[in-house]
């Protein structure tokens, strides 16, 4: 396979988009890395989550399992040390000196054989099953493109704490330690075809079963025609960015940062960022909800609150809260703490069309995450849509109605919203609401490290 340049290959000229001073590519492209991976006897146990899914009792947890395992790099210590010796990324700010700590500790494990490169490079397959899961894709560095060029599409907004906590660790430690997760339609073309020929015929490179119950599985394709073949197919195609929209985004402040300081005209590594690509026509994604806990607002307050806008239906049981809403026609809401359900139907026609934005599409407007952002929470409730005021929690409707019993609040639980409608939104460039999806499976931290000078 013939070397990526500017001008030719994947880079090409797109006059008005983008950054002048940076490489344009001209369609959807892998290139293949030197992958680095562990070399211990279970590599299941020096894997972790991704990072903003990781809580402090499971750094403990992590650390138990394996003392190399990967949480000491994408969670590093902060310079005056803590008694963990990590930090929650997801909920802190970066320092100067933050991630000096996972710089060293990259090098020393990779001058100890901790971790080791793989001879050639290449792209690799990569499978995740288990009960009710098959998931297959590639794994490669792919080519950075501006949202404008509609090549990777953002579906969500980032915000600037989290892109500058990652791009302090990537600028650091010169290296992608976890890919981000990318959809598209491929339409059964070549790529799939290559991804499930190798799954199904040729030996792995890794087996991994993690406490999930899922099995990873790795494999390396290094022949060069199959890898031009792959991207000849990649080429003309969308993705949408399932997971990692704040990764992504530092994958271009970095490598606008990187370009300005070595003044560098040729491509480098830090014009590709680690990423796996599944084609969701063949493996549909798993888009779970993201639910919301209110404190310090009282279940019969936002209750009656809602009667004003609302159907509002009561359950005594959360189960049959979540069967009711779960049945419901969008929009729907259930409003639920320790004690009770309250789930909202049927909104006022003329309220909610006041509320919604006429910059926005009718698809926007019709999301459940935009009804809650721009109706609920501020025309029946009185608040924004803020950190300090909305907690959020990843699909648990159980864990959300606990913690809003311990706040004095109430929790809001969501369906998930369909997959057709966020890749609408994203395809028509805009951005659904904070914290709106949750794709998986997402791809397990550790297997597979990416570093810039190996690259």
């Amino acid at each position: 396979m013939g070397r990526f340049s500017e001008g030719t290959g994947i880079y090409g000229s797109m006059p008005g988009m983008g950054t002048p001073e940076l490489p344009i590519p001209g369609g959807l492209a892998l290139r293949p890395f030197r992958g680095v991976r562990f070399a211990v006897e279970d590599p299941a146990k020096v894997t972790s989550p991704p990072y903003d899914l990781i809580s402090d009792a499971d750094v403990e947890v992590l650390l138990d399992s394996h003392p190399n395992n990967v949480v000491r790099l994408i969670l590093p210590c902060p310079p005056s040390g803590d008694s963990s010796g990590i930090r929650n990324a997801a909920t802190s700010q970066p320092s100067p000196g933050q991630y000096a700590d996972a710089r060293e500790t990259l090098r020393a494990w990779l001058e100890s054989g901790v971790l080791v490169a793989d001879e050639q490079p290449a792209l690799y397959v990569y499978e995740q099953s288990g009960p009710g899961v098959l998931q297959r894709g590639l794994i490669g560095d792919v080519a950075l493109a501006d949202p404008a060029q509609r090549v990777i599409l953002p579906h969500e907004d980032v915000m600037p704490g989290p892109v500058a906590d990652r791009l302090a660790l990537m600028s650091t430690t010169q290296a992608n330690l976890e890919p981000i997760f990318l959809l598209y339609d491929g339409s059964g073309g070549t790529a799939t075809g290559l991804v499930d020929e190798v799954a199904t015929t040729r030996r792995p490179l890794v087996t991994a079963r993690t406490e999930d119950g899922l099995t990873h599985r790795l494999w390396a394709v290094t022949d060069e025609s199959e890898i031009a073949a792959v991207n000849a197919d990649l080429h003309p195609r969308q993705a949408l960015i399932a997971d990692g929209h704040h990764r992504y985004a530092t994958y271009r402040v970095l490598q606008r940062q990187e370009r300005a300081t070595r003044d560098a005209p040729a491509a480098g590594p830090w014009d590709f960022g680690l990423a796996l690509l599944v084609d969701s026509g063949a493996y549909p994604p798993d888009l779970k909800a993201i639910h919301r806990v209110i404190p310090g607002l009282p279940l019969a307050e936002a209750t009656a609150k809602a009667k004003g806008a609302w159907r509002v239906q009561d359950y005594e049981t959360l189960p049959d809260g979540l069967a009711a809403l779960q049945e419901a026609a969008e929009p729907a809401f259930l409003l639920a703490d320790a004690h009770s359900a309250h789930l909202l139907t049927n909104p006022d026609p003329l309220q909610l069309a006041r509320a919604m934005p006429a910059d926005h599409s009718d698809r926007w407007n019709t999301l459940n995450t935009s009804i809650l952002t721009e109706f609920i929470l501020p025309m029946v409730w009185g608040m924004q849509d803020s950190d300090q005021d909305v907690r959020i929690v990843h699909h648990d409707a159980q864990a959300a109605t606990d913690l809003a019993t311990r706040t004095g609040g109430t929790a809001v639980l969501l369906n998930p919203l369909a997959v057709e409608d966020v890749l609408a939104v994203a395809a028509a460039g805009e951005r659904v609401p904070r914290k709106s999806t949750s794709f998986g499976p997402k791809p397990r931290t550790g297997l597979l490290l990416r570093t810039f000078a190996i690259d």
